[in-house]
């Protein structure tokens, strides 16, 4: 595969950098291209990052407004350091850790369906649980990253198509719900009242505006600035206080099992098992960075150091209270869209990411969102990881075989995560996996898939009557 032609409208032209130099991840293009294409890196991938954190708090009951809210701050700090760290050991590199690539790394969506089944109305006290798994599971992740060559077959398009549409359709839910005025608000009179909804709507319509209209950094940053909307229409409604802004310190180092250390077999095995989907998730941002950015396959050494960074940050991210971390697709897709590939780059965005990381003032700003406008956002993104996996699923053969193994996975595990009490004779551990709805899917569709033989040579023909 071909690299694509750099983007005309970056400074090549200008004569910053020839059309090598941009496919060449050593190349430093000058902090005058470096810095706004770091921050552009920074502001793509943000809200996604932060996301997470907001919501894992959210179901275990120290969300915004609770009187627990200063542990939710200290959450979406250490998501942003985290990332940051995180980041710098992919494009740096610790040891064997790292692709020396321009990968940008984030708090992970997929691990949220195993984590809020095991926080869900526990508050603080269940975030040693997540944190030590946390730790565990990217210890593991470490070591598979080191076969993750051997088991790739076990996971083709299909399985992995399967596991990232599961977890869009498990997540749309807290979206709707974030829109209709949060958890908290549900049974009361305010829950899914019309303003709640049209500052949701703000959001919502101000991010499609900017994705389909705008151009450059208004496209890319379109969640980011459709928040911005939605914040702005809520502060002229009175819904915003900045109180939290102003009791919070300008500096804040991290500490050490901040939520204490709590040995959980749900949460581990949790984790371990989601380790390996991730894995692949890195994998597939690798060979699209190699192939459509340098314009050559991935390395076995750039494969491996990749997933050994998503163990590596996982774990540290563990160490000090933050939630799992994986690679970001859509800064994937921002370099394709610069043409740029130079590594250096998202290393200036890690250390803006660690120095927002630092300053407490950045996440108790980020309190202040009203819950109906992070909604808003939320509808989004899920709705595009969701499209995401279509995107994945497209590509595969669908064979009688494939569709029968495909609807069996999908029919169990959403069935089980809708009627979770379908499993509650079953020993806590098993039924906290169980009904995450990503882990049985997964596991379903991977043992079938080995297990199963291929005896349809052609696609399933569609039943009578319905058009192809």
């Amino acid at each position: 595969m071909h690299a694509p032609p750099p983007n005309p409208d970056i400074p090549l032209r200008a004569g910053v950098m020839t059309a090598d130099q941009a496919r060449d991840p050593d190349h430093f293009p000058g902090l005058a291209v470096a810095v706004p294409l770091g921050i552009q890196h920074v502001l793509a991938m943000f809200v996604s990052n932060l996301t997470p954190a907001i919501i894992v708090a959210g179901a275990a009951g120290f969300g915004f407004g609770s009187p627990d809210s200063s542990a939710l701050i200290y959450m979406i700090q250490m998501a942003m350091l985290f990332a940051g760290v995180a980041t710098l050991i992919q494009t740096i590199g610790v040891g064997p850790a790292g692709a020396r690539l321009p990968l940008v790394q984030g708090t992970s969506f997929a691990f949220l369906p195993v984590m809020i089944p095991i926080v869900a109305g526990q508050g603080v006290t269940a975030m040693a649980q997540l944190t030590t798994a946390a730790i565990c599971g990217g210890l593991f992740h470490i070591g598979v990253s080191f076969f993750i060559g051997r088991i790739r077959f076990a996971l083709p398009p299909m399985v992995t198509g399967l596991v990232v549409l599961m977890i869009g359709l498990s997540l749309m839910r807290v979206g709707v719900q974030y829109a209709a005025g949060g958890v908290s608000a549900q049974g009361t009179p305010a829950y899914g009242a019309g303003i709640s909804w049209m500052l949701a709507g703000i959001v919502v319509f101000t991010t499609l505006g900017l994705s389909f209209f705008g151009r450059g950094i208004w496209s890319i940053a379109s969640v980011l600035l459709g928040l911005a909307a939605g914040y702005a229409a809520a502060a002229l409604l009175g819904r915003v206080s900045l109180a939290p802004v102003g009791s919070a310190p300008w500096f804040m180092l991290p500490s050490p099992f901040h939520f204490g250390f709590a040995l959980s077999a749900s949460a581990i095995l949790g984790f371990v098992l989601m380790g390996f989907i991730s894995a692949i998730e890195s994998i597939g941002a690798v060979s699209a960075i190699c192939e459509n950015g340098a314009g050559r396959p991935a390395s076995d050494r750039e494969l491996i150091g990749a997933t050994c960074a998503d163990g590596m940050g996982t774990a540290i991210a563990g160490v000090f209270g933050a939630m799992p971390n994986t690679s970001f697709s859509q800064n994937v897709g921002l370099i394709a869209i610069t043409g740029i590939m130079s590594r250096h780059i998202v290393t200036i965005g890690a250390l803006l990411l660690i120095a927002c990381g630092l300053a407490p003032k950045v996440g108790a700003l980020v309190t202040t969102i009203p819950i109906e406008v992070l909604g808003g956002g939320v509808i989004v993104m899920f709705g595009m990881v969701a499209s995401a996996a279509l995107s994945i699923l497209s590509g595969v053969d669908w064979t009688q075989r494939n569709m029968l193994i495909f609807g069996v996975a999908l029919s169990i595990g959403i069935g089980l995560e809708l009627e979770p009490d379908a499993v509650s004779h079953l020993p806590d551990t098993l039924r906290i996996v169980l009904t995450s709805g990503v882990l049985p899917a997964a596991l379903i569709a991977v043992v079938l898939n080995l297990l199963v033989p291929d005896r349809t040579a052609q696609p399933l023909a569609a039943p009578p009557g319905v058009p192809t």
